[in-house]
């Protein structure tokens, strides 16, 4: 159930709804048309090293643009940047069914991959200016929600798709959801997402400003620092959970399927609780306890005997995760001035995202090594770490966003 702020922002913010809406299409289209991919890839050559190039071509682009190219995304205006990004992407998912190669569809994979990696830094830049500050953690959490939705939902439905009627119609499907999104932004007003360009001053002048801010600010230095180590964890539990189900546990096609989807029901739900836990206890409180609660839910499940009783502890994990991910969109959307945001955003993402391959380059090895209850157990160990530097971090974090603050909320109580 959608709270009630959540529930109000929905209805009465036309902007906001809008946004939320093209997002969530989007993001169920992509979702399912991830597990056409993958077959049509696999099915085409029997490699697992396509799959992985498949893989890579998904978040490498992520990576590249945010190091490269983040400050696009403050100085183009943001609802041209969003359409443009859904009309790529129609136009690539319209032209796969045609491709007759796995280059050719990894190649394509890889220039929607580039337009995502504008996307998702656009949406969270543009966020904050559609909604009151005060509904800003309520705003984040249900974009939270609804992504987690679309990560459960839409790889079940696109292996139904695909089961069915074959990889082509869920790239067709997929384009139209992108046709619906790029619909919906169209319809928010002009101007509406960012305050105001500033005029570049060259474009590496541009994006060292950007790493100046990263720098510079607690807030993002604990997004950067923190959510990297966890990160880097989730990298060993990804490439060891089939091999935890399958193999330790035993339990077969059936038993991974009830994991992951452990690890989802928890995204859901620590994403819907995360906005009444910030309100209530404060990012300095509830961020290093979520990163902590991760550590115990990867490190106990490891421990577990069988894969029914490491369920509800994956489902903590998955909870701690749900939180934290919120905590990060705030603190990064608080810390960063409108015409730095997209900036913010997209070097954040990257750091995490490398922290991401590092972690799935290194956790291959281990696991063919150690096995998959000691990769389990070393993403525990790295989110533990993660907590510790978090119970330093962001607390600070938070009293620097609060002194920053201070001045604004004093001169709209004087007026």
């Amino acid at each position: 159930m959608i709270l009630a702020g959540q529930r109000r922002l929905v209805a009465g913010a036309p902007d906001f709804r809008r946004l939320f809406l093209a997002t969530f299409a989007s993001g169920a289209g992509t979702w399912l048309a991830v597990i056409a991919l993958t077959v049509d890839v696999y099915d085409r050559t029997g490699s697992g090293a396509w799959v992985s190039a498949l893989l890579v071509a998904d978040f490498l682009p992520l990576i590249l643009i945010g190091l490269l190219l983040g400050p696009l995304v403050d100085r183009l205006p943001r609802r041209r940047l969003l359409v443009g990004a859904d009309l790529a992407r129609l136009a690539v998912f319209c032209a796969l069914p045609f491709v007759g190669s796995a280059a050719a569809i990894v190649g394509l994979a890889a220039l929607a991959g580039c337009a995502t990696a504008f996307f998702r830094p656009a949406v969270y830049a543009g966020l904050p200016n559609l909604v009151a500050a005060a509904d800003l953690p309520a705003a984040n959490a249900l974009f939270q929600l609804a992504d987690r939705l679309t990560v459960m939902l839409g790889p079940l439905a696109g292996g139904a798709v695909v089961a069915a009627s074959g990889a082509h119609l869920a790239y067709w499907l997929n384009a139209a959801s992108f046709a619906a999104s790029a619909a919906l932004l169209v319809r928010i007003g002009a101007g509406r997402l960012q305050e105001g360009r500033l005029a570049s001053r060259g474009h590496w002048r541009d994006l060292a400003a950007g790493v100046a801010l990263l720098r510079g600010s607690p807030a993002l230095v604990a997004v950067v620092v923190v959510w990297s180590l966890v990160v880097a964890g989730h990298g060993f539990v990804n490439v060891a959970e089939v091999a935890l189900a399958k193999i330790t546990f035993s339990a077969g096609d059936f038993g991974f399927g009830a994991l992951f989807a452990g690890f989802g029901l928890g995204l859901a739900a620590g994403s819907l609780a995360a906005a009444a836990l910030l309100a209530r206890y404060g990012v300095g409180r509830v961020y290093p306890a979520v990163v902590a609660l991760q550590a115990a839910g990867v490190g106990a499940a490891a421990a577990m005997p069988t894969v029914w009783a490491a369920i509800p502890l994956v489902v903590l994990f998955g909870a701690g995760n749900g939180v934290a991910v919120v905590a990060n969109s705030l603190l990064v959307q608080r810390a960063a001035p409108d015409a730095l945001r997209g900036r913010a955003f997209t070097l954040a993402m990257s750091a995490n995202f490398a922290a991401l391959g590092c972690g799935m380059a290194v956790a291959g090895p281990v696991l063919d090594a150690l096995g998959a209850r000691w990769c389990w157990a070393i993403a525990a160990g790295l989110c533990a770490v993660a907590a510790v530097v978090a119970a330093s971090l962001v607390p600070r974090a938070e009293r620097s966003l609060a002194a920053l603050t201070a001045p604004a909320a004093a001169a709209r109580s004087a007026d």
